[in-house]
């Protein structure tokens, strides 16, 4: 253990800096794909939102603990507005207890306030929700649908929105380019199916968008689709749908939202929100 000072630093993508963030995440978490260097640039540099907004605390040559924000592009209450999504957070085991994520979050989202970014969202498993919503001041939107589709949709039903994610051409390619994991486009009706593995075999997440992925059609591939969000234009009762038993779920999904410009609004509303698994990136 590195005995000098703390000191935090905004988050970095030079090829040194994400190597180290590298090597911590892989630490807390084990070695994963997600966390090698190359797919920490695809998703913390090469982003056509906007470069990450993080803190970093090192002691000495030690990293001591990291936490980012990843900019998005929303549709909020009518309005074109730039937010974060809440994303990497890692503590060094030998420096555990010091209250560190607490610290670099806030100071992450005073960074994005200062950068004119107007919100935070995330996603919190059980065990980090009640530091979210208790130290950092966000709302608990609520716990998002988890459950298999027997049908897919052809088109959004009407419905009013107070949040969307935006995915345009460039923003949407990128997506599809994350080296550590691999999608499928299908196109059905007036919506594009992006298609993604996931953790349980033969089971694949599904987002739908309105941009078209550029990509001769293709059929859907085999096995069985996982919709993981919300979205009140997307009927599940009418495609057949099937909650996953909580057994099958590694921990309940809350959405957890923020503001930090007057120009967003102090609450989401779980009915008028869309969101799936392309805007808050699982696979």
């Amino acid at each position: 253990m590195d005995n000098a000072p703390l000191h935090v630093r905004p988050t970095q993508t030079s090829a040194e800096a994400l190597d180290a963030y590298s090597g911590l995440l892989s630490t807390v978490f084990g070695d994963g794909p997600k966390f090698a260097a190359q797919a920490l640039a695809w998703r913390y540099r090469d982003n056509p939102a906007g470069s990450v907004v993080g803190a970093d605390a090192w002691s000495g040559e030690t990293l001591a603990a990291h936490y980012v924000a990843c900019p998005l592009r929303a549709s909020v209450e009518g309005q074109a507005l730039k937010g974060l999504l809440s994303l990497n957070t890692a503590t060094h085991p030998d420096f555990q207890g010091q209250g560190l994520f607490t610290r670099l979050a806030r100071t992450a989202y005073d960074q994005g306030a200062e950068l004119g970014y107007d919100f935070v969202i995330g996603v919190a498993n059980a065990q980090s929700t009640p530091g979210f919503l208790g130290r950092l001041g966000f709302q608990q939107v609520g716990r998002l649908e988890a459950g298999l589709l027997l049908r897919t949709p052809r088109r959004f039903a009407p419905a009013e929105l107070q949040f969307s994610g935006t995915w345009d051409e460039a923003t949407l390619a990128w997506r599809l380019a994350n080296p550590a994991a691999a999608y499928r486009t299908v196109r059905r009706g007036d919506l594009t199916a992006v298609y993604a593995d996931t953790h349980l075999p033969g089971v694949r997440c599904a987002g739908f968008v309105e941009t078209d992925a550029g990509e001769a059609p293709r059929p859907a591939p085999l096995g069985l689709t996982l919709f993981m969000g919300l979205d009140p234009r997307i009927k599940l009762g009418q495609l057949g749908y099937w909650p996953l038993p909580d057994r099958f779920r590694p921990s309940p999904l809350n959405l957890i939202y923020r503001p930090l410009s007057a120009r967003a609004p102090r609450s989401l509303d779980p009915r008028a929100t869309a969101i799936s698994f392309l805007d808050f990136d699982p696979y």
